[in-house]
């Protein structure tokens, strides 16, 4: 009688990680747009709230402190937190609703990376996926450019923040493979994040003194839900299948971004944008089942003996 709801537990937190991501992808330029808040100083508050859900992840968890952990986990982190610094300058200059459908075809550089250096054999779920990711980024740069940012910047922008973290993905899984635990990951992430804030601060040229109260504030608010979100993604991951978590949150969250963003900015997307949206979106799940369902299939070799985690679903 409990294996049902014990199936279905990941739900409330998928859910809550489509909201919060959903609704921090709308609203995360606010600050910048109403107050003129530097991007840098965004990034900076972003990195402090990461320390909430870092302690909800490990607490309780024991910490692999094998120099292998390590690495990756700040391969990883770095990766992740470059790939924000980048997106909060991107969210300045470009629209909410194309950037993250960019950033969602991130799976695509996992699964090429994946395909190149480790040999693995891609599914023709992949490979669609990649066409129709190379397609909608080709449909996205026909209709690049507006009145703010002429030279589509915002776009060459997103497909770093894309490379960046498909590079993520890729570490994690690598990461995963010799059993370094979710909650370890997740603190390496965090460090990385407090890192990189002295680079932002250099970007900034110091700290910003001359803004009313309500920009940090509000940007505190946004970057909250970014963090707690990534707590909810920790824990549906840890309840759900990821073949069936993965592709519905990878999905949905931008989803609710694109159309909240158009309700509350008024825009109205060119045909080509929104073809791309499209073809991003379906791209992306794409790529991110497969992906998930070879990580669920038994490893080509076996783990280390050596004092490693029993392996876990990256996230």
């Amino acid at each position: 009688m409990t294996t049902p709801i014990r199936r279905a537990g990941w739900i409330p937190y998928a859910g809550l990680l489509v909201l919060f991501w959903g609704v921090w992808g709308a609203i995360s330029s606010l600050p910048t747009s109403l107050y003129k808040y530097p991007d840098p100083m965004v990034y900076v508050i972003w990195s402090i709230t990461m320390l909430i859900p870092a302690y909800f992840s490990l607490r309780g968890q024991k910490i692999d402190r094998r120099p292998i952990a390590a690495v990756y986990g700040l391969l990883i982190g770095l990766t992740g937190a470059g790939g924000q610094l980048v997106l909060f300058k991107a969210l300045t200059i470009g629209p909410a609703y194309i950037i993250f459908p960019i950033v969602a075809l991130s799976p695509a550089i996992t699964v090429l990376m994946a395909f190149a250096a480790l040999r693995e054999r891609l599914t023709a779920l992949s490979w669609v996926g990649v066409a129709l990711a190379l397609v909608a980024i080709v449909l996205f740069s026909v209709s690049s450019g507006d009145a703010t940012d002429t030279n589509g910047t915002y776009l060459w922008l997103a497909i770093l923040v894309c490379i960046a973290w498909g590079v993520q993905a890729y570490f994690m899984r690598k990461a995963a493979v010799v059993g370094v635990n979710d909650a370890t990951t997740f603190g390496w992430m965090t460090i990385s994040g407090l890192l990189l804030i002295p680079v932002a601060l250099v970007m900034m040229g110091g700290l910003p003194l001359s803004f009313p109260w309500q920009a940090p504030a509000l940007t505190g608010v946004t970057q909250l839900l970014n963090a707690v979100g990534a707590l909810f993604l920790v824990m549906a991951m840890s309840r759900g299948k990821a073949t069936i978590v993965a592709p519905i949150t990878n999905a949905l969250a931008p989803v609710l971004t694109i159309v909240l963003s158009l309700i509350l900015f008024q825009a109205l997307p060119t045909v080509f944008q929104i073809a791309g949206i499209v073809l991003a979106l379906i791209g992306s799940s794409l790529m991110v089942y497969s992906t998930e369902k070879s990580g669920e299939e038994p490893l080509p070799e076996p783990l280390p003996t050596t004092a490693a985690e029993p392996r876990e679903r990256a996230t």
